[in-house]
């Protein structure tokens, strides 16, 4: 079975997504085993790409680069999100004093540019503001995004990490429909569900994308011990593993989210479409929900 399709400001991408965090943790970064694991989730119709400057000490990009470089068709089958706006004293950035945000126009085209080049592409299909600015200008902010979308160097932008004020401020400054906030959301961390986060882009019809979907892998640790039998034993009822069933727990919601996977291991990569067999009713749902509480639901 084939992931679904969903528009995400004007972009079509698959409702799973693959993430590159940790591309260049792996003992295999070479142009071949890069283009092996993107052609392991087309396979399964994961055609969208996640991506941060930030990523692999600011090296990821650059990964993902030389294997377009080296596969040229497979930059057309795919979809490149990208993100910015943290600088670290890792990398390009060593010399930083301290970790810091910086959504100033000069800072982000900056980025944009480098990520372009490192990437080897021509158009960014979707970048994130990656974590909120508490010293944002939302005006020069605003404003240079747009002009990204107006110059075709990027044709969607989003935010990442974002509560709704801090939303409503930077797109209260923009002509450009922001498209997107990618927040931490699974089934042990489900407080988006209730603090206004999920409910605020469900109403506004925004397709939210969810970082960390098996919790950091929490789910297959001790601190998820309730969860997971349960997890396992629905998992056995429809011969997939945890994993997919809690990444289906993620798209059974009708805010259309887009959870965002992130592994290494080509198995657990051609793997990851599992997610889309799952069937779970409302009652699933919430025998789920109620052993991540802990408790039964009010």
């Amino acid at each position: 079975m084939n992931v679904d399709r969903i528009d995400v400001g004007g972009i079509e991408m698959s409702r799973i997504v693959y993430g590159m965090w940790r591309l260049g943790d792996a003992d295999d970064t070479s142009p071949a085993h890069v283009q092996a694991k993107v052609e392991a989730c087309l396979e399964q119709g994961i055609t969208t790409m996640d991506q941060a400057d930030i990523y692999g000490a600011y090296a990821a990009e650059e990964i993902l680069g030389d294997a377009l470089k080296a596969a040229p068709g497979l930059r057309d089958r795919i979809e490149i999100v990208t993100k910015c706006d943290i600088v670290a004293p890792i990398g390009r950035h060593s010399e930083a004093r301290v970790k810091y945000y910086d959504t100033s126009a000069a800072h982000i085209s900056t980025s944009v540019d480098m990520s372009l080049k490192l990437m080897n592409i021509d158009t960014i299909d979707l970048l994130l503001i990656h974590r909120p600015d508490p010293l944002m200008d939302h005006e020069e902010t605003g404003q240079c995004l747009d002009g990204l979308v107006a110059a075709g160097k990027v044709r969607a932008v989003g935010v990442s990490n974002f509560r709704p004020w801090d939303w409503d401020l930077l797109q209260s400054a923009m002509s450009t429909q922001l498209a997107t906030n990618q927040i931490e959301a699974s089934v042990l961390h489900h407080v988006p569900f209730t603090n206004g986060d999920v409910a605020f882009h469900q109403k506004n019809g925004q397709p939210i994308m969810a970082w960390s979907p098996l919790a950091g892998g929490a789910l297959f640790g001790g601190e998820g011990a309730a969860v997971r039998a349960v997890l396992e034993r629905m998992g056995a009822e429809q011969g997939v593993g945890l994993d997919a069933v809690a990444v289906a727990w993620l798209l059974k919601h009708p805010a259309r989210i887009l959870p965002v996977m992130g592994t290494n291991n080509l198995k657990r990569i051609s793997a990851l479409g599992d997610a889309a067999k799952v069937e779970l009713s409302r009652v699933d749902w919430f025998e789920i929900y109620t052993a991540a509480l802990g408790h039964e639901v009010a």
